[in-house]
């Protein structure tokens, strides 16, 4: 199986596996599948801080971001969610597919401190693809900013 994502995390030189499972609706689901607990899936989500400026946020499985939080990281008083066509123009990706890895541009990541010393599942670019990396790795190897920007939530 072979994607943008598979590819850009091969080329990284970090361990990965891919995960290939069936369609899932929830996270619970996709934990599930993936053989892993719910925290150890971390959501791409793309944010939108100015036009054309967006940052990649990798936040864990039943937490979501904490807008005062990333503000506050960032030093900017709004940002965005894109709609789902924003999305994937700016990323090459539709929305549940969402990887830094692989991306049509490579937008700086920010990884919420709570993926630090675990091997976590991240979409592969595909739907029912994930990769397993360890986040130490992602973080490395994506250069990320690693901060307290989740809360509780899903």
């Amino acid at each position: 199986m072979t994607s943008p994502a598979v590819e850009a995390v091969a080329a990284s030189g970090i361990e990965y596996r891919v995960v290939e499972h069936g369609p899932v609706s929830s996270l619970a689901e996709a934990a599930a599948v993936r053989g892993v607990e719910i925290a150890d899936i971390v959501k791409t989500i793309v944010v939108r801080v100015a036009a054309g400026d967006y940052r990649f946020v990798l936040v864990p499985g039943g937490r979501v971001i904490s807008w005062p939080k990333l503000r506050a990281l960032l030093g900017v008083a709004r940002m965005s969610m894109p709609d789902a066509a924003t999305a994937k123009a700016a990323t090459g990706y539709e929305r549940g597919t969402i990887t830094p890895f692989g991306s049509t541009t490579a937008w700086p990541v920010i990884a919420d401190e709570r993926i630090r010393g675990r091997e976590i599942s991240l979409g592969g670019g595909r739907h029912g693809v994930a990769l397993a990396v360890q986040a130490d790795s992602v973080i490395e190897v994506l250069r990320a900013t690693v901060a307290d920007i989740s809360e509780p939530g899903d």
